[in-house]
């Protein structure tokens, strides 16, 4: 049961209400109506986390997965277990992230580094010089951001998944998980 109820419709900015109807109706997009400032903003991020990165689908996956796992996430992991099978994680990564064996010699040296990195992230404000050489020994600059970023986004959307205790009533696993910007991406 959820801690908050949803927002009445009618208390909400006009063009709120109107950007919530051009998207599924969905329990985490309802709770996150409650600051309708940033509601808009917040789910147009996502979707740029999609559309608009050099960090390859299975890598952001990845990330996501992790962060799922070590917030305790359970809407999270269970929007994104299906998109990373899309994206070509295997169903043994995904075991080994959830049993925390993010160190396993069953993985390849680049998700090591990158799945120790997103675990650090997670627990700690400040990770050591070895964890950030060996994951910068596998990502770009950019790529780097990139995964900070979807690490703190998805950090944010398990908190609120977890403090407000919103149920998973659908599962987006159909879409189409894409790689390179498309023409309605956000500016």
């Amino acid at each position: 049961m959820p801690r908050l109820t949803d927002p009445d419709p009618a208390s909400l900015p006009a063009e709120v209400r109107e950007f919530l109807t051009s998207l599924p109706p969905d329990p985490m997009v309802r709770m996150l109506a409650h600051s309708a400032g940033t509601v808009k903003p917040f789910v147009q991020l996502a979707k740029a986390q999609f559309t608009a990165m050099e960090l390859p689908a299975r890598s952001r996956e990845l990330v996501i997965l992790t962060v799922a796992e070590y917030t305790g996430s359970t809407f999270v992991a269970a929007q994104h277990i299906p998109m990373s099978q899309s994206a070509g994680v295997d169903e043994r990564t995904r075991q080994l992230i959830h049993a925390r064996q993010i160190d396993s010699h069953e993985l390849s040296p680049s998700d090591r580094a990158l799945l120790r990195l997103t675990a650090e992230v997670v627990q700690r404000p400040h990770i050591s010089d070895d964890v950030f050489g060996r994951a910068c020994t596998f990502l770009t600059a950019r790529e780097l951001v990139e995964v900070l970023q979807v690490i703190g986004y998805y950090w944010s959307f398990g908190r609120i998944s977890t403090v407000l205790d919103v149920q998973v009533t659908k599962v987006y696993g159909d879409e189409p998980l894409l790689d390179t910007p498309t023409d309605d991406s956000p500016d």
